[in-house]
């Protein structure tokens, strides 16, 4: 089996194990149900069939108000992410709870064309919180009966839960079993300590412990996942509720860490993540390839695009996804007739709009897909082309009209495709390379970009030299 064979077959096998762990459905704006997975088929009671182009209120359960779904609708349509316990009605009628996270998806000019809601059944923790309720209606004649039911509930929830308690200072008061379980520390080896000792260095270099605490002292809750450090130095990840306690007053008194390890589910996604990069790296050099390129030629696209994102002021988290998009930017070549994609001379007035139709077809092969990283391939794709002045294609965008994504992969792109040899001619000179960029400074290319090629061309020759073909 090839490699890319393998990597789509293991993604397929990444993908399956998350279908299996959660419950996903999508929905229109209008909230008309267009896909679920067998999950919430399980759940519900409903088929596939009974669900799709039906509303999503089909499970509404009526002790649901009205409030939370206006709440709801309000921030998804608002471009917000919306998350909370809600209550739903199988087929049969009866109910379950499921813990909700609904995003809405943006299509490449960024408006919003679906939701997506992943879901986590918490029907048993909702039941045990009823049974609390219930059962725990202290009276001076079932005292002995409700502790005796308190201590086995306890007993339950430390067997999943990791649990901390400090002080006001962050100094460790108590830890269960469980987190001892999760970090490796006796709990004598810990309590007296700050609860910092076992952050990862990336969160006491950011402050985020005492962003924490001055939110808990607010009398606010705070969820974070965070990585932390066991005793043996390997890493663990945890969803983590910190929630205030106060006294009778309302004083905080101290504070209580509520954790639930999610490791294997951030391992999973990042997997997955570093799957989507190898294909689209791999769809990249193929498409290369099949023009007669190196695969370095993506790659190297690719550390100019990285560069030029940085010095733009482009976020690390942005860069890189440019990054990992701009190896597809030339994708929609392999539509093109290869008696046009490897003529040795130049193009017919008829051929080169036939070989400037590969933007529209890399679009049209990525725009449908709902991962970041490939609308953002989708974006490289149909924009690398554009011109500052408006003389580029396809849609003859001009200055900030063009995504800056467009912009960076344009530069990277032809700075690259000249300093190297191609089928219809031989490698530029560096010095007639600049002097292009000098004239079309404006023109061809935002001129921002330019003044920080040549402001820090020793960074992108290092990037040539280090992978020459």
């Amino acid at each position: 089996m090839s490699d890319s064979l393998h990597e789509q077959k293991l993604f397929q096998e990444y993908k399956n194990a998350v279908d299996r762990s959660v419950i996903i459905s999508k929905t229109n704006k209008q909230g008309i149900i267009t896909f679920i997975n067998e999950k919430f088929s399980q759940i519900s009671g409903y088929s596939y069939d009974e669900l799709i182009g039906k509303p999503h209120n089909i499970i509404r359960h009526p002790d649901m108000s009205d409030n939370t779904f206006q709440e709801l609708w309000k921030s998804i349509l608002s471009a917000q992410t919306w998350e909370g316990v809600v209550k739903n009605r199988k087929k049969d009628g009866s109910s379950y709870w499921v813990h909700t996270v609904i995003s809405p998806l943006f299509d490449a000019e960024g408006n919003i064309f679906e939701f997506i809601a992943i879901r986590q059944d918490v029907t048993e923790l909702e039941e045990y919180k009823k049974i609390l309720k219930d059962e725990l209606d202290i009276t001076s004649e079932n005292l002995e009966k409700k502790l005796h039911y308190t201590s086995q509930y306890e007993e339950a929830i430390n067997s999943k839960t990791a649990i901390i308690k400090t002080d006001t200072e962050n100094f460790i008061t108590y830890v269960n079993e469980r987190f001892c379980l999760l970090s490796g520390y006796e709990s004598q080896e810990l309590i007296g300590r700050n609860c910092e000792v076992f952050r990862h260095e990336k969160h006491r270099k950011e402050g985020l412990c005492t962003r924490i605490r001055e939110q808990l002292l607010q009398k606010k809750s705070v969820q974070k996942i965070m990585t932390n450090i066991a005793k043996d130095n390997t890493e663990f990840v945890i969803n983590n509720l910190f929630h205030p306690i106060c006294d009778l007053e309302g004083n905080v008194i101290e504070y209580i860490q509520i954790m639930h390890d999610v490791t294997e589910i951030v391992n999973l996604n990042q997997e997955i993540a570093n799957t989507q990069r190898e294909i689209v790296t791999t769809m990249g050099m193929i498409g290369e390839t099949r023009s007669k390129e190196t695969g370095l030629h993506v790659k190297r696209v690719a550390e100019y695009s990285y560069l030029l994102a940085k010095l733009i002021g482009l976020s690390e988290e942005e860069a890189t996804l440019l990054k990992e998009a701009s190896p597809m930017h030339d994708i929609g070549k392999v539509g093109i007739p290869d008696h046009i994609l490897n003529k040795p001379g130049k193009l017919t007035p008829e051929e080169f709009e036939i070989m400037k139709t590969h933007s529209e077809l890399g679009y049209e092969m990525l725009k449908h897909s709902t991962r970041e990283i490939l609308q953002a391939s989708a974006v490289v794709a149909y924009t690398h082309h554009e011109k500052w002045d408006g003389s580029g294609y396809p849609r003859g965008l001009s200055a900030d009209e063009i995504p800056i994504y467009g912009r960076i992969t344009a530069v990277a792109d032809v700075f690259d495709a000249l300093g190297h040899d191609r089928v219809y001619k031989k490698a530029w000179p560096l010095e007639n390379i600049l002097d292009l960029f000098t004239q079309e400074r404006g023109k061809h290319f935002d001129p921002n970009m330019i003044n920080l090629l040549f402001e820090h061309l020793d960074q992108f020759l290092a990037i040539r030299d280090r992978m020459q073909d």
